[in-house]
């Protein structure tokens, strides 16, 4: 049986690993803005619109480029850690508007209808600042749970790693979004992996390949890799720009 989203959710790729998920109440949530200076953006598709959540898994231009402009246009609330949270105040993001939160916490926003959970990720988080580039604490994922228990992952930049398995235990989360790119984080053959080790995902969005050369992982890579591990997960591929809604 194919995959379907929840009736009043949707989802936009923009590209790379920058998404846009509106929940059944409406609210819209952006993770990792990189919209401005991403290739894979389509022209009309720079602007996310109304944002009420920012999440950010780490500290890199291309995860973090235009979240300082969005959160002030927008007024969004944001989750992130605090390294990075320093960072966006410093580059004139209201310091009210942001929930400090650290790997294994979590933190309910009730006026949204739901709950983000921080969770490990293996990668690095420097942010470039000019010629300069700051510490910006260490890289994570994010499980957002809604009021009805659906629950969805972004793994940020990650390699693979065992302990995936204990977010599907613990938060069982039924959507991934997995990087597959390669060289900078898992492959197609290592998202397979991971997704044995993320029991509870019945479906995967492939994220952060493409926008680059240098990236070399693809979606038919994966649903190849998946076929072989004899997995019935289903493989979501979106279009950048494209919108999918339940």
């Amino acid at each position: 049986m194919s995959f379907s989203l929840p009736q009043g959710l949707s989802i936009t790729w923009f590209g790379h690993a920058t998404f846009l998920i509106q929940t059944p109440r409406g609210k819209r949530i952006l993770i990792d803005p990189f919209l401005s200076g991403n290739p894979s953006t389509p022209a009309d598709k720079k602007d996310p619109g109304p944002v009420d959540l920012i999440l950010i898994t780490h500290g890199h231009s291309d995860h973090i480029l235009d979240a300082p402009e969005i959160a002030k246009k927008s007024g969004a609330q944001l989750a992130v850690i605090p390294e990075i949270a320093a960072y966006l105040q410093s580059k004139g993001v209201d310091g009210g508007k942001i929930a400090h939160m650290n790997k294994g916490g979590t933190i309910p926003f009730p006026e949204f209808g739901l709950h983000v959970t921080m969770t490990n990720a293996f990668h690095s988080g420097g942010i470039n600042d000019g010629d300069q580039v700051f510490y910006g604490g260490e890289p994570s994922g994010f499980v957002v749970t809604l009021e009805d228990g659906f629950a969805f992952y972004h793994a940020g930049d990650t390699c693979l790693f065992s302990d995936m398995a204990l977010i599907a235990e613990f938060y069982r989360p039924a959507l991934a979004f997995l990087p597959i790119g390669d060289r900078f984080t898992m492959g197609p053959r290592e998202a397979a992996r991971a997704v044995r080790f993320l029991s509870t995902v019945r479906a995967v969005v492939p994220m952060h390949y493409g926008t680059f050369p240098i990236l070399t992982g693809t979606p038919e890579a994966l649903i190849r890799e998946l076929e072989a591990a004899g997995s019935t997960t289903e493989v979501l591929v979106f279009q950048p720009g494209e919108t999918r809604a339940g």
